[in-house]
């Protein structure tokens, strides 16, 4: 039985972009001849009854996978720092010895101590989710750290083909890199009776409007504020729901402050959210930056059948998952006036919104969902 290292940030409960697909990956490996276990930091989170908390180490089992969590005792540029992470991640590699090591990468600091065991004999899969953009210094700090990563690396995996040829490290290594683009959670999607009566009772509230409806963390990539200046473009005619909660929620409020158009609902259950995708017209996916390397959110709102409004990102997989003019409409990066423009004319024809919803939905069905995604790790997996 072949025995797979998971190296993640964070583990569930904790619940983001690359967790999600550590935790899908898990999942898809399961029941396979494979044994498997996880380690990252620990930070405080609760989901579902579950919680831990940032500076404990602990080691416990999560659908029958042990996950090493180490405690954590401060941030460096978004990065947790622990006096536990290397004795653990020493112990583990001593006394486990992987075959294999799947390492989730932007980790730079990890990245290092797993250098140090470059040398053993492990098949290493750098799952590869995005460049340092935002930390300038980190990003040329950690350069040649990269750099060897990735040589050592025997499988590099990229989210999309945009990312390869838009990497400056990926596009080096492009001959190991393989496309494994994230997935949407079809069971977590799945529609009921309640959901149908909040989606027509949200339907009511704007009724005779367009409903463009937007999702995600409130930080500068995420491109709300460009949005909210959408927003001023458009008569009243026009809904804009924003969902999500961050360290911009004050200041887009603010930017809208007087615009009766823009409604924030702040943190949103599941339930709430397969509702609003349910309601809504328009799905807006407003990111701007390279920073936003997939866009699960966008997947799941196409889904719908929504046809989605993105910004042009160079080297970003955001172009990839919708495809301009065929699943949605694409807008110069950063131009609230052109985005503004993008959903007047998707409002003033149903024909095109239909078109480009349904294209959308098929787009997903054939490239993005979770069975496509397990069977293409499963795949990658075994053929090291």
């Amino acid at each position: 039985m072949k025995k797979i290292l998971h190296i993640s940030k964070y583990y569930y409960p904790f619940i983001g972009g690359v967790e999600e697909v550590a935790a899908d990956i898990t999942l898809a490996l399961r029941g396979e001849d494979y044994e498997q276990k996880i380690i990252c930091f620990n930070e405080d989170s609760t989901t579902d009854g579950m919680t831990t908390h940032r500076g404990e180490t602990v080691h416990d089992d999560f659908d029958g996978v042990e996950v090493i969590r180490c405690g954590s005792v401060a941030k460096v540029a978004s990065q947790a720092l622990s006096v536990t992470y290397y004795k653990e991640l020493k112990d583990v590699m001593e006394s486990y010895k992987p075959d294999i090591i799947v390492f989730h990468y932007p980790n730079p600091f990890v990245s290092q101590l797993l250098l140090k065991y470059k040398k053993k004999d492990f098949k290493l899969v750098v799952y590869w989710h995005l460049d340092i953009t935002k930390q300038k210094m980190l990003s040329k700090l950690f350069y040649k750290q990269n750099i060897d990563l990735l040589e050592r690396a025997d499988r590099i995996i990229a989210t999309s083909p945009n990312y390869i040829k838009g990497s400056p490290f990926l596009s080096r290594f492009k001959d190991k890199c393989t496309v494994i683009p994230n997935c949407i959670n079809n069971e977590r999607l799945k529609v009921t009776p309640e959901i149908e009566k909040l989606a027509a009772k949200i339907r009511n509230k704007y009724k005779g409007k367009t409903i463009c409806f937007g999702l995600g963390r409130h930080i500068p990539y995420k491109g709300f504020i460009r949005l909210v200046e959408a927003s001023r473009y458009l008569d009243d005619d026009f809904a804009i729901l924003i969902g999500g909660k961050g360290e911009l929620t004050g200041m887009l409020m603010k930017e809208a402050s007087g615009d009766s158009k823009v409604h924030f609902l702040g943190k949103i259950s599941d339930t709430e959210l397969i509702a609003c995708l349910m309601a809504c017209d328009i799905f807006c996916f407003p990111s701007v930056t390279k920073n936003e390397a997939f866009g699960i959110a966008l997947a799941e709102g196409m889904y719908f059948g929504k046809p989605a409004v993105t910004f042009t990102i160079p080297g970003s997989g955001v172009n990839y998952v919708n495809v301009k003019d065929v699943t949605g409409l694409e807008c110069p990066n950063s131009d609230s006036k052109a985005y503004a423009e993008a959903l007047k004319k998707l409002a003033g024809d149903p024909e095109l919104r239909n078109k480009l919803g349904s294209a959308g939905r098929e787009r997903v069905l054939d490239n993005f969902t979770y069975d496509i995604f397990a069977d293409n790790i499963k795949k990658m997996i075994g053929e090291l």
